[in-house]
């Protein structure tokens, strides 16, 4: 059921965003490094590597440079129109194409660089595996404002994402995995839609039953 809504409704955002698409893709073509798209490797279902698809928004060689795979906020290494982008999420339509092709599904856990994928602990990444990687899922959303929280932290960058915000997202997807369905699928589709029409929101009393964040976390959600 779920893979036969993917199919459709990424079909019908292909065709309705293509406009859009065209937009950006010139921007692009003719802006920052002139480069339109950027692929980079992620684990998917399986534990199997594949690449998702994203409109470049960072230089080329933003993976070898400070910050390697983590973005922080106000990162130097992100384009002006990239900002824009990131935004407001357009640099991640195009994985509606992983969608389509039965790679991604609009909402399961976000597929992560084998780098974060390996902060996982042995039952998070069991229960990560089963699951389609989605273009949004429980810990993005509860996450949304990742880098914004990076930066308000007053911590390490590292250790609170690493130590603190990768160990309770993996919690997160050990909840979606049990309690997976079609209603969570939608009110999870539905929510990320407001997230970003209404930036700053909490999604942690969204959920009943949701494993809750350690006090050190908590405090900066």
């Amino acid at each position: 059921m779920i893979r036969l809504v993917d199919f459709v409704a990424s079909t019908i955002a292909l065709a309705v965003l293509a406009p859009l698409f065209l937009v950006v893709m010139l921007v692009l073509r003719f802006t920052g490094e002139h480069e339109v798209f950027y692929l980079q490797e992620r684990v998917g279902l399986g534990g199997r590597p594949f690449r998702v698809l994203k409109f470049a928004t960072m230089l080329k060689e933003s993976p070898n440079l400070a910050g390697g795979f983590l973005t922080q906020k106000d990162d130097p290494r992100v384009l002006p129109f990239g900002r824009i982008l990131r935004k407001w999420k357009v640099n991640e339509l195009p994985q509606l194409l992983n969608v389509w092709l039965g790679q991604m599904s609009l909402v399961g856990p976000r597929p992560q660089a084998a780098v974060h994928y390996n902060l996982y602990n042995a039952r998070q990444k069991a229960a990560i595996d089963s699951l389609t990687p989605g273009l949004t899922g429980l810990g993005s959303l509860i996450f949304r404002d990742e880098e914004g929280l990076l930066e308000r932290s007053g911590l390490g960058f590292d250790y609170v994402h690493d130590e603190l915000i990768t160990p309770y997202k993996g919690d997160l997807e050990l909840w979606y995995a049990a309690n997976r369905s079609i209603v969570l699928y939608f009110r999870i589709l539905f929510l990320t839609a407001i997230s970003i029409l209404v930036p700053g929101g909490s999604y942690l009393e969204s959920f009943p039953g949701l494993p809750q964040p350690p006090a050190e976390l908590r405090r900066l959600l």
